[in-house]
């Protein structure tokens, strides 16, 4: 029992003592960090650039949470000390001032005129040491996007203890994509040096980069290299580099022609529809497409502060609204001149100036913007040399999406198959009970509402105007006639063709040039085959 009594009284005794012991160092850790960033602070206050630069120094390692604010503010002119009594202060531009806030005790210290401010001032050097320090806490990052992030902005500076740095954490990095980055740096590193074993093996590892600031420095190597083998093997990587640019450049045009093709699909498609169906030459359809277009701007008016929702609403409202016009016409015009081409294209050209002229009235003849939602802007970084915008990454995907579903509503459909039959022997149709004028209207309304989506994408792509639809008019009636009137995969697949060899000539020829060229291909491609891509079969091509 007295051994018992006497490990209890042992273990009280050491437990409190093994405690103080395990805290002592992260309490003295948490000590030591905070005084480095309260020291870096104070010689903020200095008019002397070299404490500045030793300021940077220790807030960078102090691993103090504040430190990155405090850096990007320095670094992005917010950094002020108040003209009282010095106190180092981060400011926001407010109403009536700026609002500011204590650096230290990051207390809310209300809004101050730019009299009782005075900035902390930046010079060149002091600039790159605070890139520098940015980019050293963000290589401790947890996410390993932000660590390669952090290399690459530290490429064009490389200094020894940077270097010494990157290698101490290449040794520790799992990331692949952030060890690359890292080779990379430390190899550039190599390349400024003298010893030339060691620019040998940077050009290994540089040899198909694409990164700019490595092609640019082989660049250097190349003029004012004094090593034949150096200079050579130089010249191979960057050959090999220009080879790899020159195939994401091809890349890049055949994504912008398929972005200018999916954009005609989705024009076209509604006219395909209509002109392959029941044979009318509508003129008025680029009006319609600009219908769709004002349609997205109007509900973008009513929801100011819901802008995706509103694009996701305009694509049904835009489709209705079209689509009515669409029956309209059809019912009180169009109707009554079935089988009579040349007045169908007079009338349908007379409804398309009324329905500019209307816009002009309502909406003035200026053209309006359509604030594209955040989701869609910027692009998406394939690699250094090549990026797809995402806009048009959407509206390919979206055409895409409409095509499809066009496509099965015509092919499984009852309405699909009552207009399939009226298309290929509208007698034949009647008899069998097909309202065949019933399935006109429903037929133009959906070709009318197809064009009003349309419009819904270009809206994202270009501005909405009176004349929006006059750009597209031709261009369907080309995409149409090339494919093969009223055939849905000859439409997509002469609208993307058409794209892409539009961008292929752009280049070379320039952009009203390679329109001319297209129109003339097309004519002497009809010329061959006046039934286009995809000529239709049976009683259908009578």
């Amino acid at each position: 029992m007295g051994q018992h009594h006497y490990r209890a009284l042992l273990s009280l005794v050491t437990l409190p003592f093994l405690l103080l012991v395990c805290f002592f160092p992260a309490v003295a850790a948490q000590t030591a960090t905070q005084e480095s960033f309260e020291q870096g602070i104070h010689l903020l206050k200095s008019r002397k650039f070299q404490e500045k630069n030793r300021a940077v120094e220790l807030i960078t390692d102090s691993g103090d949470p504040r430190s990155m604010d405090v850096l990007q503010d320095l670094l992005a002119g917010k950094l002020f000390l108040l003209r009282t009594d010095q106190t180092v202060v981060q400011v926001k531009s407010a109403k009536g001032g700026y609002a500011v806030t204590g650096v230290l005790q990051q207390q809310d210290l209300g809004t101050l005129q730019t009299r009782q401010l005075k900035k902390i001032t930046i010079n060149n050097a002091l600039r790159g040491a605070l890139k520098s320090g940015i980019a050293k806490i963000n290589l401790q990052h947890p996410d390993p996007g932000v660590r390669a992030n952090a290399v690459e902005s530290m490429l064009e500076e490389i200094t020894a203890d940077s270097v010494q740095m990157l290698e101490e954490l290449k040794t520790k990095e799992q990331n692949k994509a952030v060890r690359r980055e890292l080779e990379t740096a430390i190899a550039i590193s190599w390349l400024k040096g003298n010893d030339e074993a060691q620019k040998l093996k940077a050009l290994d590892t540089l040899s198909g980069s694409l990164t700019p600031v490595v092609r640019n420095e082989l660049k250097k190597i190349t003029t004012q290299e004094n090593s034949e083998a150096v200079q050579k093997k130089a010249l191979q990587a960057l050959h090999t580099i220009e080879a790899k640019v020159k195939w994401y450049a091809k890349l890049e045009t055949l994504f912008f022609g398929l972005s200018l093709g999916s954009v005609l699909v989705l024009a076209a498609i509604g006219l395909a529809i209509t002109f392959g169906v029941i044979g009318v030459i509508n003129m008025a359809h680029g009006e319609l497409i600009m219908i769709g277009a004002y349609t997205t701007y109007v509900l973008q008016q009513c929801m100011p502060d819901h802008i995706g929702l509103s694009l996701a609403l305009a694509i049904p409202a835009a489709f209705c609204v079209s689509g009515l016009v669409g029956v309209i016409i059809e019912r009180s015009v169009i109707r009554f001149l079935y089988g009579r081409p040349l007045e169908t294209l007079l009338a349908t050209f007379g409804i398309s100036l009324i329905l500019q002229q209307t816009v002009r009235s309502i909406f003035s003849p200026l053209n309006r913007s359509v604030i594209t939602p955040e989701w869609m802007t910027g692009s998406l970084a394939i690699n250094p040399v090549l990026s797809l915008t995402t806009n048009r990454v959407t509206v390919f995907i979206f055409a895409m999406l409409v095509f499809t579903t066009l496509y099965i509503l015509l092919k499984k459909s009852s309405l699909g198959l009552q207009v399939r039959a009226v298309s290929q022997n509208r007698a034949m149709a009647r008899s069998m009970g097909i309202h065949a004028a019933k399935v006109d209207a429903l037929t133009f309304g959906l070709g009318s509402g197809i064009a009003g989506i349309a419009g819904v994408a270009l809206s994202q792509l270009t501005n909405v105007g009176p004349n929006l639809g006059q750009s597209y008019i031709i261009d369907s009636f080309m995409v149409v006639v090339f494919g093969g009137v009223g055939n849905l995969w000859g439409t997509m697949l002469g609208g993307l063709s058409l794209g892409i060899a539009n961008k292929v000539l752009e280049p070379w020829s320039g952009a009203v040039l390679a329109k001319i060229l297209i129109l003339v291909l097309i004519i002497l491609f009809i010329q061959k085959r006046p039934q286009g891509l995809f000529p239709q079969k049976g009683r259908a091509a009578e």
